[in-house]
């Protein structure tokens, strides 16, 4: 009796499990800043958002002033995350105070940075699993590719596009999705 009573639970953990992971949105995830605050994806509704993965010693690093100056133009229309990660060559070693340092003081970043997490691999962040996951974001599957990495996700929480990180994020092509409504 025990045993069945224990599959009987383990079945309902699992399918509840997956249940959540198929049916679990954009606006579900919350992450910490790299302040250690939460940030709750749910504050994003209604705005367009960018999500890229960043480094600190990269040859696309120079995108931060790209990324600040779209961020000030479309402030309020737009919000732009950016996630630290080390998954491509150690280009992102720093701790979270050494890579805050760098944004403020040589890009003058001002959009929501948030903790260093890997995009790719065996430990890819739940959020990263969604972006890159057809199953679980319904639009389309990718894989990110190296550092610098944009997602466009639109008003209503849904994958819209991937920009890969040789596309600056002042794109003709990026802007024209913020500026569309």
């Amino acid at each position: 009796m025990r045993t069945k009573k224990l599959s009987l639970l383990f079945f309902l953990s699992a399918f509840a499990l997956l249940t959540f992971a198929q049916n679990s949105g954009f606006y579900d995830f919350r992450v910490k800043t790299l302040e250690g605050a939460d940030f709750d994806f749910s504050t994003l509704k209604g705005k367009k958002v960018m999500v890229v993965n960043t480094a600190s010693k990269c040859g696309f690093t120079p995108q931060y002033k790209d990324l600040e100056e779209v961020y000030e133009q479309y402030e309020g229309d737009l919000v732009i995350i950016g996630f630290p990660a080390n998954n491509f060559m150690n280009q992102e070693p720093g701790s979270a105070t050494e890579i805050r340092n760098f944004c403020t003081e040589n890009y003058g970043v001002s959009f929501p940075m948030m903790e260093k997490i890997s995009v790719k691999g065996k430990d890819i962040h739940p959020l990263y699993k969604w972006l890159t996951s057809k199953s679980m974001n319904g639009v389309m599957d990718s894989e990110v590719k190296w550092n610098f990495q944009k997602y466009l996700i639109d008003e209503n929480g849904k994958l819209v596009d991937v920009i890969y990180s040789k596309e600056k994020p002042n794109s003709d092509k990026v802007i024209a999705w913020i500026s569309s409504k």
